[in-house]
């Protein structure tokens, strides 16, 4: 494995002229501003690309074909993607489990499964939430049984992101009904190929395909597939939640959005509207303030401590934020905003698009008033 150079001792301006260049030059033939997620037929071709330049894992150490970015440049390659309107890639294995391995995975687990990431071999789904154990993780029902090498799993997970598209998926099941709730559960690793695992589709609001439900039927998998000790499973969903909960914070949603808002606003004629201006900048401040905000969490992270209940703050202030901006966006767009495909087939005019992708995201990762909840036992210790 090659080692990238150290992109952090270049100066803020010129790797942001490097990344601008490279997306340019490199980004395939796929839709630029979607505003719903592609699957991943339609965006390998960009994660192959971003793969072989060693750029599909940025935050991951460089001595791990990472690019080992800070938060401030990692920042600024998410605004130039932006900018440029990439495609989202399949990024739970990047963003998520990658990390985690890194961190609680054995060294044959991370030797196997990270390069087969990089590569995008492997592509990864989460499964944690359940019918009835959504925001409340700990009351997962999903089972793992052991027997003999194996361990057996009968259960069900669901709001699966692109889990159709996944070959593998991590999942939370209770390997213990004996303990407290928490105790008693353990993080697995299972190929979505293995007999008895079967997938159905879940339409979103935009009516496509996006989730999805996975249900386990005597499912086997080895012993060593687990990440982890034994019913000590929940030590390692939190660290995991923390990292989802950082980057669902990221600015990228809310930035994006604001910039189609302003593209909206010039056509309808508004931009100069002084109210509007108004209006306008106080959600810039916003997104200023989250991009603060985010660039906190990052670094805790890439300085190895402990993320806190309290990066709640961050899902909570993106979600409603997403949402206010998507708010505003509809009523700048006036009769257009009930249009279901975009005006002049031009996606970034596409209000209805962006309304609708902002309503789930004070839902999923955590609804808001859980986190609210978590926020005001963990962090401010108020009574329950």
């Amino acid at each position: 494995m090659t080692t990238l150079p150290d992109y952090n001792a270049m100066s803020d301006d010129d790797f942001r002229a490097m990344v601008r260049s490279f997306v340019e030059a490199s980004y395939p033939d796929i839709p630029r501003h979607s505003l719903s997620r592609l699957h991943w037929n339609e965006v390998k071709p960009w994660y192959l690309i971003l793969s072989q330049k060693g750029w599909i894992c940025p935050t991951w150490p460089r001595e791990h074909g990472g690019m080992g970015l800070t938060a401030g440049k990692h920042l600024i390659m998410i605004e130039e993607f932006e900018r440029f309107g990439c495609a989202r890639v399949n990024d739970i294995g990047p963003v998520m489990l990658g990390p985690l391995l890194l961190r609680h995975g054995t060294e044959a687990q991370k030797a196997h499964f990270l390069p087969r990431i990089l590569s995008g071999e492997d592509v990864w789904a989460q499964g944690y939430s359940e019918p009835g154990a959504g925001s409340d993780l700990a009351a997962v029902r999903c089972e793992a049984v052991r027997d003999g090498d194996d361990w057996v799993i009968n259960g069900q997970k669901t709001w699966c992101t692109l889990g159709m598209d996944a070959n593998w998926i991590f999942i939370l099941a209770r390997t213990d009904k004996t303990v407290k709730k928490q105790a008693g559960i353990s993080f697995l690793l299972v190929p979505m190929d293995a007999p008895g695992v079967t997938i159905r589709n879940i339409d979103n609001l935009e009516l496509e395909a996006e989730f999805c439900e996975v249900f386990f039927d005597d499912v086997r998998v080895p012993a060593d597939h687990i990440v982890g000790r034994v019913n000590d499973g929940w030590s390692v969903a939190k660290a995991l939640l923390g990292h989802e909960r950082v980057f669902i914070g990221a600015p990228r949603l809310s930035a994006s959005a604001l910039a189609r808002l302003g593209h909206i606003a010039r056509r309808a004629g508004v931009w100069n509207d002084p109210v509007f201006r108004d209006r306008y900048v106080t959600l810039q401040c916003d997104v200023m303030d989250l991009s603060d905000l985010f660039e906190t969490y990052v670094d805790r992270l890439r300085d190895g401590r402990e993320i806190g209940a309290d990066v709640a703050m961050l899902k909570i202030f993106q979600s409603e934020l997403y949402q206010r901006i998507s708010e505003l966006m509809m009523e700048v767009a006036a009769e257009d905003s009930g249009l279901r495909a975009p005006p002049e087939g031009d996606r970034q005019l596409h209000a209805a698009a962006t309304w609708l992708s902002a309503r789930p995201t004070t839902i999923f990762g955590g609804s808001t008033e859980i986190m609210r909840n978590m926020l005001a036992k963990a962090v401010l210790e108020l009574p329950s």
